[in-house]
């Protein structure tokens, strides 16, 4: 990796259940420090990538906590700002069977919400930098922090410092008053990669995506109809040079199906059919796409191998409990190789042998 990476989000307090108990059944629950934005740092540095990391946390012991965190897996913190009361959380409910996951945030007046512009210095910290990522999520809590937003993708522009934007639309946080597209698609305008689901997609650019139904390793999919789905993204942001998508079905919380595009200079590269049916935490599974992503933009020069490796991060990120993608680049590339060979696709094969 030889750019560094300027990555900037919330990070907040994860408290799980134990086991698959509701909320309304726990006496105890389990302590972990995340967010999305952190979690595609995490990844990075975790592929040997070089990262900071902008937010603002209370001064506090909660605040020492995140960053204690994000320092043991290397990332670096120098430019985290301190201020504000409060640490935001978010407390969560595992999958089971057919009954899906839940999360309840309790983020507002954290101290990174009330963000506002002129706080940061943005050409200080990009000074070193290479790329600048952030996400919607950013932009959808306050509209201070939309304008945060804007003014950092603004300066990454000027000063010749590329763009990554993740969609990471969450219906639930666009609260004052205007639409994600409102808000994100002037933001988005000079983004050089960009990623997300295809639901995503449509919703961003009011587009009809293909729809995603392979049930095992073996299915298909419609890679005619994802291609003109790609080029119909691309005339929404022209200036865009690689778009990612990640392809999901869940057939229930333990059984998903998983695969990955990228669309760039007018091709697309397209993945196989994962089958992963033994599920352990599917939370931060775009995150850990993103992050590979990153890496691997950074890392090779073959965009097929860049998809790739992306797409199989993202799958092994399902067999790790916790917000991270705990994985090295040598186990993303032997599932890389053994599917190359023709051994199947079915993730728990790779996790048991």
């Amino acid at each position: 990796m030889k750019k560094k990476i300027v990555t900037f989000g919330e990070i907040m307090m994860r408290l799980t259940t134990p086991g698959n108990l509701r909320l309304q059944q726990s006496r105890e629950l389990s302590v972990n420090y995340g967010g999305s934005e952190a979690n595609v740092a995490i990844s990075v540095a975790n592929f040997g990538g070089q990262v900071d990391y902008v937010t603002r946390l209370p001064e506090n012991p909660l605040g020492e906590a995140c960053i204690a965190e994000l320092r043991s897996h290397n990332i670096g913190t120098d430019h985290i700002l301190t201020g504000g009361k409060r640490l935001g959380t978010y407390y969560m409910e595992k999958a089971a069977a057919m009954r899906n996951s839940r999360v309840i945030y309790d983020r507002e007046g954290s101290s990174f919400s009330e963000l506002e512009p002129g706080m940061i210095n943005w050409k200080e910290i990009f000074s070193d930098a290479g790329l600048f990522h952030w996400s919607g999520i950013d932009a959808a809590l306050t509209p201070g922090l939309a304008e945060v937003c804007r003014e950092a993708v603004e300066t990454a522009r000027e000063m010749g410092i590329s763009v990554s934007y993740d969609i990471n639309y969450r219906k639930n946080l666009w609260k004052y008053g205007k639409t994600a597209q409102e808000v994100l698609r002037p933001l988005i305008a000079s983004s050089d990669i960009m990623f997300g689901s295809e639901g995503e997609y449509a919703m961003l650019f009011g587009l009809k995506a293909p729809g995603f139904k392979a049930t095992s390793a073996a299915g298909r999919y419609d890679t005619a109809a994802y291609e003109t789905f790609c080029r119909e993204i691309a005339r929404e942001v022209p200036q865009c040079h690689y778009i990612y998508i990640a392809l999901r079905n869940v057939m229930n919380s333990e059984h998903h199906t998983f695969a990955g595009i990228l669309y760039a200079d007018g091709t697309m590269y397209h993945t196989r059919v994962y089958d992963i049916n033994n599920v352990i935490d599917c939370v931060g599974v775009g995150d850990a796409f993103c992050g590979a992503l990153l890496y691997a933009q950074s890392a090779w020069t073959d965009n097929q191998k860049r998809v790739d490796f992306s797409t199989a991060a993202s799958v092994l990120k399902n067999t790790i409990s916790g917000d991270y993608n705990m994985v090295k680049v040598s186990e993303v590339e032997e599932l890389m190789a053994r599917n190359e060979k023709g051994t199947s696709s079915h993730v728990s094969y790779f996790i048991c042998a």
